[in-house]
Parts: C-alpha cells; sequence; structure tokens
C-alpha cells in the first residue's frame, strides 16, 4: 500500500468520530426545527384535547352557580401565545360583562389550584356572540329557527355558501330554507364553518 494511501487512511480514521458527530449534531437541529415548524394541534393533539376535557369539568360547577352554560371552549397556539377561550350563555336573558368577570376569576383560581396547563398561557372568557358558530348537533339543535350561514368544504350543486333559515337537524344533517327558495339538507360533517346571521 502507498504511503500517501497509509496517510489518507489514517486522516480519515482520526477524523471520522468528529465528522459523525456533526453529522448527528445537524441531523438532529434539522429535526427539532422541523418539528416545532408542525401545528400545534398536531404535535399536541391529545394532550390539548385531554386538557380541555379536563377545563370542562372544572367549568361545570362554576356555570352551575351562575346559571350559565358552555357553549365552546378552545386552546390553541396563536403565534407565540397560547390562548384558553371559553364561550358562555344564558338562556333566557344572555350573557354580561359581570358574568364574564366572574367566570373568569373562578376559573384561574382553580386552574392555578389544579395546574393542568404547564406552560404560560391567555384566559378569555366571553360570549359566542350574535354571529355565533355552529359546531355541535345541539347548537344545530338548539338554534332552530335561526337564520345561518354554512360554508361546505365541496361544492353542493356548484354552491359552497348557503344561507337560510335552519329548520332542525336529523341525526347528522341539517334542514335549512335556503334564502333562494325550497330547502336543503347539509350533512355537519360536509360544513367547513356554520355560524348564525345577525338578524335586523
Amino acid at each position: 500500500m502507498s504511503f500517501v494511501v497509509k496517510r489518507f487512511i489514517n486522516f480519515s480514521l482520526a477524523f471520522f468520530p468528529l465528522i459523525c458527530y456533526n453529522i448527528l449534531n445537524t441531523l438532529g437541529t434539522f429535526l427539532c426545527e422541523w418539528a416545532f415548524s408542525l401545528p400545534a394541534f398536531f404535535i399536541f393533539g391529545v394532550m390539548m384535547t385531554d386538557t380541555v376535557s379536563r377545563v370542562q369539568q372544572l367549568l361545570e360547577p362554576i356555570l352551575g352557580t351562575y346559571g350559565l352554560s358552555l357553549w365552546e371552549t378552545e386552546f390553541k397556539k396563536e403565534g407565540p401565545t397560547w390562548r384558553l377561550r371559553i364561550f358562555i350563555d344564558r338562556e333566557p336573558g344572555g350573557v354580561t360583562l359581570d358574568d364574564c368577570e366572574a367566570v373568569s376569576r373562578d376559573l384561574s383560581a382553580i386552574l392555578d389550584v389544579e395546574d393542568i396547563i404547564l406552560h404560560a398561557y391567555s384566559l378569555e372568557v366571553s360570549s359566542p356572540g350574535l354571529d355565533r358558530k355552529l359546531t355541535r348537533p345541539e347548537h344545530f339543535t338548539r338554534m332552530k329557527g335561526s337564520m345561518v350561514k354554512i360554508k361546505t368544504y365541496q361544492p353542493i350543486d356548484g354552491q359552497k355558501v348557503f344561507r337560510g333559515r335552519l329548520l332542525g337537524t336529523v341525526e347528522d344533517r341539517a334542514t335549512i330554507e335556503l334564502e333562494s327558495g325550497g330547502t336543503m339538507e347539509i350533512p355537519m360533517t360536509d360544513m367547513a364553518k356554520a355560524s348564525l346571521e345577525v338578524e335586523f
């Protein structure tokens, strides 16, 4: 074996561990950056679901004390901030600012004790509003007779946005009386978004 070849082999063996370290270090950095670039719900989906479920359990007695009901719970990351949004309702009468402040105060105190959210977050308590989202079957049942706006994932008869009066629900399908005339049944699984239309 020639002198040049021997020197090359010795050089390669000497620097092989360093080369391997640099490769693994670079790969590790890439994987971390890739993971944290994914949507938060993809990585922490199970944790978020458990957290929301636990928050709702803690909310039940609080809302019962004030004669309120839970409309929706959201827990998601917006930019650098995690936001826990609680939408509360009362029927009849609606929700007041005092209601929101009372629920926020009581829930904050319990969350501090239970410590179920291990990172920083912002708590917001509010009414779902006049143009509230309809995300669950019970929402559609409760809002029967109201004007709604429904957007679908895929076109239905060449159309993806439907407005009309909510006539009711059967299983997982909502029936609306269209503004343009006639009625339509839309499966809830086909809905990208559904909300109330404000009537004046």
